[in-house]
């Protein structure tokens, strides 16, 4: 028996590692939506493509995680893995979270280039102010 996946419980699923409420989510993706239908949404077994675009946009995870991403499948993997002592989870040669990690990562370091910048600046008001 082939197991389905289950595009609106992934979106709930990543929505809700990422700390975004359905409010937020909804707000994102325009003025036709609110909490209730992003509720329903998430209930679909299948999202339209262009919708699960513009929900892969608001929350910066690709879509191949919601299309791709089988919650069961990764339980089991993570137990085999864990009892095999073996390292890593691809979820059908997928890993959404580690490209929601990596980007992450991006967003930071790109945040820490900033706050260096401005503090070389902040240092050279400094010193021109002195002078």
């Amino acid at each position: 028996m082939e197991q389905k996946i289950h595009q609106g419980r992934n979106v709930k699923r990543f929505r809700e590692m990422l700390g975004i409420k359905q409010e937020a989510l909804a707000f994102d993706l325009g003025e036709e939506w609110n909490q209730k239908k992003i509720s329903m949404l998430e209930q679909k077994d299948v999202i339209e493509d262009d919708l699960l675009k513009a929900i892969s946009t608001a929350l910066k995870i690709p879509v191949e995680a919601f299309q791709n991403f089988d919650e069961e499948q990764a339980v089991n993997i993570i137990a085999s893995t864990f009892n095999d002592n073996a390292t890593g989870v691809i979820v059908n040669n997928y890993n959404p979270i580690e490209k929601i990690i990596q980007l992450h990562e991006e967003k930071i370091a790109l945040y820490e280039r900033m706050l260096k910048e401005k503090d070389e600046m902040m240092a050279r008001l400094e010193k021109l102010i002195k002078k």
